[in-house]
Parts: structure tokens; sequence; C-alpha cells
């Protein structure tokens, strides 16, 4: 367990200095490189059961919407924490990993399914300095309607879905997903619903 983590903290170091110029959330009109945020909405199980383990990574005050500014630099390091999580956690589900049906948790053994790539990822782009105001996790349904997690990264070039089923950093829109639900930017107990309302999956499955 620790030597895993050991290495994501390394890997983390290694993949930047910090940080990008953080830019205020966009307060215009509709914006089409953005999800379309509605009311708040039900919080996931899992990501309850997760702060319960670790309440250290759940606590904190509210703080202004921010995103990040999208710069070149600010692209590789997202990029390469994508490529580097992808690369070093072998994927297996909650059922045959922890024998429950869905846990969200850091991949510590370097093992783990969707929701579980997203929280190391998470992690990784807070410990670079980057604000978590912008790195979102989210629930989204696949083309056969099963659960599914990723990161949400927001900058001000729009929003990007940092996924275990791609090495590619996608616009959200193109990332292939209904969009579902998704930590509130201002606090991240708070959940708000993305798009047309639909019912949300049960729990996350890849």
């Amino acid at each position: 367990m620790l030597s895993f983590m050991l290495k994501a903290a390394a890997a983390t170091a290694a993949l930047g200095g910090i940080l990008s110029i953080i830019q205020p959330a966009n307060v215009g009109g509709p914006d089409l490189r953005y999800a379309a945020v509605g009311p708040r909405t039900s919080t996931p199980y899992g990501w309850v059961d997760f702060c319960a383990r670790y309440q250290g990574e759940c606590s904190g005050e509210r703080l202004p919407a921010v995103d990040i500014n999208w710069t070149r630099r600010a692209k590789l390091d997202v990029e390469r924490v994508n490529l580097w999580v992808n690369a070093h956690v072998a994927p297996v589900s909650d059922q045959e990993h922890w024998d429950l049906v869905d846990r969200w948790d850091y991949p510590v053994d370097g093992r783990g399914d969707c929701e579980d790539y997203a929280l190391l990822k998470r992690k990784m782009l807070v410990d670079m300095g980057y604000p978590r105001q912008a790195l979102l996790m989210t629930v989204v349904k696949d083309a056969n309607q099963d659960g599914h997690a990723l990161l949400t990264v927001r900058t001000n070039a729009g929003e990007f879905a940092l996924d275990n089923l791609s090495d590619e950093v996608k616009p959200w829109a193109e990332a292939g997903y209904r969009f579902v639900k998704r930590q509130s930017q201002e606090d991240p107990n708070v959940w708000v619903a993305l798009g047309e309302p639909t019912a949300a999956p049960l729990y996350t499955a890849r």
C-alpha cells in the first residue's frame, strides 16, 4: 500500500513544478465548452463512504469557483498525470477487489476501478498545486447506460475528461458519455446535476 502511494507522490513531484495562473470560473452565458450545471442532487454513496475513511480529503471550507489557466504547462501536467495513472493502476472490479458492489478508494495496491483512477488523478494534481475547485469527480453513463466515473478538469479553455479508458485528455463533449452529476466547484461534498435530468446509476462499474 505505502509503496504504491510513495511512487505516486514521487511521480507527482517529477511531473511538475507549479503553478499555472488560476482564473475565476466563467460566469457568462452558455458556453458549449462547459457542461450545463443544474441544481444540487444526491451525493454518490461511494463518495460519502470514501469521506468517512479519508476525512481529511473531504473536509475544508467552501471556496470560490476557479478554473485552471490552460497553459501549455498545465496541459502537459494534466496529460502526464492521466497517462501515469492509467499505466500504473491495473483495472479490477470492486466486487473482485473488495467483495463489495461499489467502493471508492485510492488504488493503494496498484489496482482499482474507474473512480479509483479518478481519485488518484485528482489527488496528484492537487498535490502539484492545482485547485481542487477545478478537479471534479464526475459520474456519467455510457452508451449502454452503465455507470462510469471520471475526473473533470475545468479550465478557462473548457472542461476536459480524464478517463481510465482513454489515454487522451478530451473535451467533455467528445468523451462519449452522458454526463449525470459531479462535485460542486465550491464544495466537494455538494454534488450538482449535469445536462438534462436523468436517473443516476446506482454504482459505477469500470
